[in-house]
């Protein structure tokens, strides 16, 4: 089943669900005032049959009554050969129970409306038909009724009628409905004649027209949204792709010049061959630790590591435990200030940014210098002595593959910053680079939201 044609069937639905209420409420509004005619009819006969506690020698019951139309009669004492005799008219004879109307059918088929009514014991009565007088010894059932046949025919005219005007409402409704689904649903089938054409094309670049504020426009709003997302996406890899062939370009044409060198290797000297093989470990090395920052940088963007929490200073101490083995060699000496603080984020990759941040702290120091680093409250701060980051440079220094000019003849790809606001923004914290007030040198700063009640 279509969308359309469930928009169609609910509508005719609700409309066919109206319109069946509506004949109900009619059929019993008027099938009530036939009834209520007929009832007003019988209580004023009743009225005038039946007045009880009379002073002197009137009688309390005088019938058959003035008015026409109706019948009398008491039972036991006398009734009809064709009206039946019911559980109301017994229960009445018994003196239980109100006056009660009610519609039931004669021997003959014949509807009638009645009225039943008890009658105590000692009622004096007088029948003018037959001239009896007498005093009841003994409760009696008073039964005044009238023909409803007419009125019965007539409600099931009225039953027949309304059946046929609900039987065209629903059929009128399910056209309707689908004519409104089809009308409806055709901004739908455009937005979704876009959506195929933008599958088909794979052209992220297109826009849909927003319109207004309702469902279909929200819908559209989210596809652009999505549409913007996936181009930069797509923009933001291949700007990846461009920025990682230039930068492998550099270690691979040295690699293939030094391979191609090693093909006069009987010419060279015992030292140049030594240097030919440091500088061809050195750009392997180089290259490894490119392939590894990109490899980073992708499995941060599609990693399925759920977020955990962890003690933020504990593993900040671990890692500068790792960077004073590096640090040894050059006589740089780590200053660690740390208090213990929870937060929540995947802990792999906020060791791997730490890592970054004191490998540079590190590289840029110079022999004999040393690195402040701190973290109190979810923030983590490396301070060196090295040159600092000009200026100019702030704002790049996050970005992927950017090297000011001080740094390009140092090993490095490039990353290691952008990897750092990568794991910030992933565990929704921020980065931010500056000038060390204490130490001359740069200072990072890695913030992380902290967790509470851990």
């Amino acid at each position: 089943m279509t969308f359309r044609t469930r928009v169609a069937a609910a509508i005719a639905v609700v409309v066919a669900i109206a319109v069946l209420l509506a004949c109900l409420a009619a059929y019993k509004a008027a099938r009530d005032a036939l009834e209520g005619s007929a009832d007003a009819t019988l209580a004023a006969a009743y009225n005038a049959v039946y007045t009880p506690s009379r002073a002197g020698s009137q009688p309390d019951l005088v019938f058959p009554p003035r008015a026409s139309g109706v019948d009398v009669f008491l039972w036991p004492l006398a009734g009809p050969a064709d009206v039946p005799i019911d559980s109301e008219i017994r229960d009445a004879a018994q003196g239980k129970g109100p006056v009660v109307f009610q519609t039931t059918k004669t021997l003959n088929g014949q509807a009638v409306r009645e009225l039943v009514a008890p009658v105590p014991a000692g009622t004096f009565y007088v029948n003018y038909t037959t001239g009896d007088a007498d005093t009841t010894e003994a409760p009696l059932a008073l039964v005044i009724y009238e023909g409803f046949s007419g009125v019965e025919a007539r409600l099931h005219s009225l039953e027949r009628d309304l059946l046929f005007l609900a039987a065209l409402g629903i059929l009128l409704a399910a056209i309707f409905g689908w004519l409104a689904a089809r009308a409806a649903l055709v901004p739908l089938g455009e937005t979704t004649r876009e959506i195929e054409d933008v599958a088909t094309t794979l052209d992220v670049s297109h826009r849909m027209e927003e319109g207004t504020d309702d469902e279909l426009g929200r819908l559209r709003r989210a596809f652009n949204k999505l549409l913007s997302e996936v181009e930069q996406s797509q923009d933001s890899q291949r700007q990846l792709i461009l920025d990682a062939s230039h930068e492998l370009r550099t270690p691979l044409t040295s690699l293939r010049a030094n391979a191609q060198v090693l093909g006069r290797l009987d010419e060279l000297e015992h030292d140049d061959v030594s240097q030919l093989s440091t500088d061809m470990v050195a750009q392997v090395d180089e290259l490894t630790v490119l392939v590894g920052d990109l490899t980073e940088l992708t499995r941060g963007e599609h990693s399925p590591e759920s977020p955990a929490p962890f003690d933020l200073a504990e593993m900040v101490n671990e890692c500068t435990e790792l960077a004073e083995t590096h640090a040894r060699t050059r006589q740089v000496t780590m200053e660690v200030t740390t208090t213990p603080c929870t937060v929540l984020a995947r802990r792999d990759r906020v060791a791997r940014a730490v890592g970054n941040l004191l490998d540079n702290a590190v590289k840029f120091s110079p022999e004999g210098g040393s690195v402040a680093v701190s973290c109190t409250d979810g923030v983590v701060t490396v301070e060196d002595q090295g040159p600092g980051i000009d200026d100019a440079d702030l704002p790049k220094v996050f970005d992927r593959f950017y090297r000011s000019p001080r740094s390009r003849g140092l090993p490095g790809s490039g990353l290691g910053l952008a990897i750092v606001a990568q794991v910030a923004a992933e565990a929704g914290g921020s980065a931010e680079a500056g000038r060390s007030e204490a130490l001359g040198g740069a200072r990072v700063t890695l913030r992380l939201p902290v967790q509470r009640g851990f």
